[in-house]
């Protein structure tokens, strides 16, 4: 018996990512939650950051934009507004994605809540697609 689990991550545009996996760990909304096989059957919102997980004894990263996890009979499927390989990150626009946020949260005093918490999600989202292409997987 197969100690994998299917993992799927689909996004509006695409299908981002259908592997085996061994172990799987996906930013939920309440704090990172690791999924192993066998996994009680489970749907959990996603917050911004980095799904990580474990194929061949190598760990893989990938960013995910919120959206959601549904665990069900060993496999795992992660709905999400976005999700990005590191190749496909581009740090060149994440860093000015970062700056731009950063100079939005440093005139907030000008701002509206709603154009401050934009700001900070802006801010959120290019921080972990750094840490996505730059092979970080501290969540």
């Amino acid at each position: 018996m197969s100690d994998e689990l299917t993992l799927r991550v689909i996004t509006p545009d695409r299908i981002v990512l259908d592997t085996e996996a061994s172990s799987i760990r996906v930013p939920a909304s309440d704090g990172s939650m690791g999924i192993l096989r066998n996994h009680a059957a489970m749907v959990a919102a996603l917050d911004v950051g980095l799904l990580i997980y474990s194929r061949g004894g190598a760990e893989h990263v990938l960013f995910v934009s919120g959206g959601f996890v549904e665990v069900r009979d060993n496999t795992v499927r992660v709905v999400s507004e976005a999700g990005e390989e590191p190749a496909e990150i581009n740090e060149e626009r994440a860093q000015e994605a970062e700056a731009r946020a950063r100079q939005r949260l440093d005139e907030g005093r000008r701002q509206t809540d709603l154009d401050v918490l934009r700001a900070e999600m802006a801010l959120r989202r290019a921080q972990f697609r750094l840490r996505a292409r730059r092979g970080s997987s501290l969540s």
